[in-house]
């Protein structure tokens, strides 16, 4: 591999790790306002029935590890740096994450129906919504000013 090559290999992983980053952070950015959420409306121990302890602590930690992995494939697959696509698309987000969350894989493995719609699944879809928004609001900001944030900046002045 050439040094041209690397260097091009070195900064295209740069960039997926900065996105990768956002993402994270903004997913835990949503992660704790849908949280607070669900605390409110005593949904956490479900959460924690995902893992086989009903607790409203587990379940915020389960939801936490969730909000992580879903903000980092966020921040890796939406590219937009502009914020008007950004928050339209973490809305969209929030939506399939809650059909295929909520409404499919949690309540087949809790042994409840699927796809059922009553009150909580739509509290749920805004608590969705509020996480796609709040997510894809953070992680406009942080690459808006990615510079102070760059970690291949940063190692390579270290190096």
């Amino acid at each position: 591999m050439t040094s041209t090559q690397g260097a091009h290999a070195a900064g295209a992983a740069g960039t997926l790790t900065r996105r990768a980053v956002h993402g994270g952070l903004g997913g835990l950015a949503g992660g704790v306002v849908f949280g607070m959420m669900m605390a409110a409306m005593g949904m956490l121990p479900m959460v924690g029935a995902l893992v086989g302890v009903e607790s409203a602590a587990v379940g915020g930690l389960v939801h936490m590890g969730i909000s992580l992995l879903f903000g980092v494939v966020f921040g890796v697959v939406i590219t937009s740096a502009r914020p008007a696509p950004l928050l339209l698309l973490g809305a969209g987000y929030g939506v399939v994450l809650w059909v295929v969350g909520a409404l499919l894989i949690m309540p087949a493995m809790l042994g409840m129906p699927v796809f059922m719609i009553n009150a909580m699944t739509l509290q749920s879809l805004v608590g969705h919504l509020v996480f796609g928004l709040v997510a894809a609001a953070a992680v406009w900001l942080l690459r808006r000013h990615s510079g102070s944030l760059d970690l291949g900046d940063m190692r390579a002045q270290h190096a």
